[in-house]
């Protein structure tokens, strides 16, 4: 099976970088940057998150904790013994445009024990993370992407987002016609050619894809072409060269679709950039 996982770690990459490892007491404000979510690793003890504008969680087993965009928390354990740790900020490349970031929800937590292959990564993690070992800042930081990897693999398997991108990667036919839209942008898919790779007839397709993904499935090839364009932009390419790379016949018609999903044309778009 083709990976699902790989066209958007190719083109839309994630960096971590581990700001927290130690022993949390009492009442404390988590840092949120604007510009970063955040991956938790909890190894011990009892901490309760409270957040704004989200459900409380209370934890009392080691546990992740992924939040793909900035929200404010405060983690409250014992003053006694407090809760074990190790924290790291994600920058996805795109921001809050990043498809994997807007596919998933304000908070997701899973116990360690739920998370398949994860035993082995996450001890040389904590050894790390509670050591004094030259590059151990490097490390830690790209087992941190291990992990995600790993969160992101149980988010699918475990089917537990019911709707959008992630939702239509878990699905065994749709996910077909995801990856192909994913890894071949410029192809000039129509809704036909998407069923057919998907093994659906055409009607059954429409529906399921509308039902699981919650667009239709020339939205999200328009939705998923402009964020390639806004990524290629934001590297500096010409709007020639996205042009070409993400499938449209002409300048004209990608600054049409370019408005018609952001509200700006690519020019205002990259001049708001610089500003």
């Amino acid at each position: 099976m083709t990976d699902r996982l790989e066209a958007l770690f190719n083109r839309f990459s994630i960096q971590a970088n581990v700001f927290q490892a130690g022993v949390l007491c009492g009442v404390n404000e988590i840092p949120t940057p604007s510009d970063a979510g955040q991956l938790h690793l909890i190894k011990s003890g009892t901490i309760e998150l409270q957040h704004q504008n989200a459900e409380t969680l209370l934890i009392t087993e080691p546990s992740i904790l992924l939040y793909p965009k900035p929200l404010p928390r405060q983690a409250i354990s014992s003053r006694d013994h407090g809760a074990e740790l190790v924290c790291a900020n994600l920058h996805f490349d795109g921001g809050s445009a990043n498809p994997i970031v807007t596919a998933l929800p304000a908070v997701y937590c899973v116990p360690v024990s739920e998370l398949d292959g994860s035993e082995s990564i996450l001890r040389l993690l904590f050894a790390e993370a509670f050591d004094t070992r030259c590059g151990r800042q490097a490390l830690i930081n790209r087992l941190f992407e291990s992990v995600l990897i790993l969160v992101l693999r149980h988010v699918m398997e475990s089917n537990q987002v019911n709707s959008g991108m992630l939702a239509g990667m878990a699905h065994q036919k749709l996910r077909k016609a995801l990856v192909a839209v994913h890894e071949q942008p410029s192809e000039p898919w129509t809704l036909e050619s998407l069923a057919k790779v998907s093994g659906m007839s055409r009607s059954v397709f429409a529906t399921e894809f509308r039902q699981t993904v919650g667009c239709t499935p020339g939205s999200y090839l328009q939705n998923w072409r402009i964020r390639l364009a806004q990524h290629a932009i934001r590297s500096g390419q010409s709007f020639k060269m996205v042009v070409a790379e993400i499938g449209y016949g002409s300048e004209a018609a990608f600054s049409r679709a370019f408005k018609s999903q952001t509200g700006v044309t690519p020019r205002e778009w990259r001049e708001k950039l610089s500003a």
